[in-house]
């Protein structure tokens, strides 16, 4: 497994980061939660499930905030890798030039 530099790798802190490579971070995880809610709204959109008074109004809105917290959850913790890959490739424009 190839790694990068310590002040640049994906389990550095935020304390440790440059404050450019910090908001990198921040806006690459943000990315990936963006991701996660798309694919969690598809896929509830494809749901066969039938209109009934338990799955009105108020079990949506709880669905939507649920994939939510979700969504943010696994960006934070880096479940599905979208915000590392994003980091990794862009990091190259922040570290190469000194911090834009």
């Amino acid at each position: 497994m190839i790694t990068a530099p310590s002040s640049a790798s994906p389990g550095a802190t935020p304390e440790t980061l440059s404050p450019e490579r910090s908001e990198l971070r921040e806006a690459a995880q943000g990315f990936e939660a963006i991701i996660i809610r798309r694919m969690l709204e598809s896929a509830r959109a494809s749901s066969f499930a039938e209109d009934t008074p338990l799955t009105g109004g108020g079990l949506q809105q709880f669905e939507k905030m649920r994939d939510e917290h979700f969504a943010d959850v696994a960006a934070e913790t880096g479940s599905f890798g979208f915000a590392q890959s994003i980091e990794e490739q862009l990091a190259q424009y922040v570290d190469g030039h000194g911090g834009m």
